[in-house]
């Protein structure tokens, strides 16, 4: 079977539940898009590594990647195979020596977080799309292009702590160890994007 690219467009808080995400998934080269929901420490492990934040002791899915590169195992892609009753499936599909593929069965939210931390790309099937893949009314590829190029370029942190913009830059360094050292990571991710705007 042939496999499709999808592409991380976007991460939302979910409406219906408050401490439940959907991150959503768009076609590399079309229109369809997977809405896959995921709790708010995986979504919390995705914000962090797609902002780039180092946090002060390794997360889950941070220690995964450091075992995983310890012993020589590359993840090479991520494979959302399957969807039955709303709930998708996927495969971490990883490299050990040279020629040897091993499929390991995932959560997709894990999945994802992985993905982000190896930079390896997430594809699916086109049955999975035809399943359960949206179309918006009206939607080209330029308006999912630009949507992903706003998100991955400048993402939005949930929550912005107290006002930034009135604080030195040291204190802002003190704000931003505090908060990795709290675990606060989207906090820390506002602080440092002040800091990246002063310079």
């Amino acid at each position: 079977m042939e496999k499709i690219e999808l592409e991380i467009i976007n991460l939302t808080q979910n409406a219906a539940q408050n401490h439940s995400y959907a991150i959503i998934l768009g076609e590399a080269h079309g229109v369809r898009r997977l809405a896959v929901v995921i709790g708010a420490f995986e979504a919390q492990a995705i914000v962090v590594a797609l902002e780039k934040v180092t946090p002060s002791r390794p997360l889950t899915h941070d220690l995964l990647r450091n075992t995983m590169q310890s012993f020589d195992i590359i993840l090479k892609e991520v494979l959302i195979d399957n969807c039955q009753e709303g709930v998708f499936y996927a495969k971490l599909v990883c490299q050990r020596n040279e020629d040897e593929l091993i499929e390991i069965d995932s959560r997709t939210s894990d999945a994802i977080a992985l993905a982000v931390r190896f930079n390896c790309p997430i594809y699916t099937y086109e049955s999975v799309l035809d399943q359960a893949g949206i179309v918006t009314e009206g939607q080209v590829d330029e308006s999912k292009t630009e949507e992903k190029k706003a998100f991955s370029n400048k993402p939005k942190p949930v929550a912005k702590p107290d006002d930034l913009t009135s604080m030195t830059n040291e204190q802002l360094h003190q704000k931003l160890q505090e908060y990795l050292e709290n675990e606060e990571y989207e906090k820390a991710a506002a602080v440092r994007d002040e800091l990246t705007r002063r310079e």
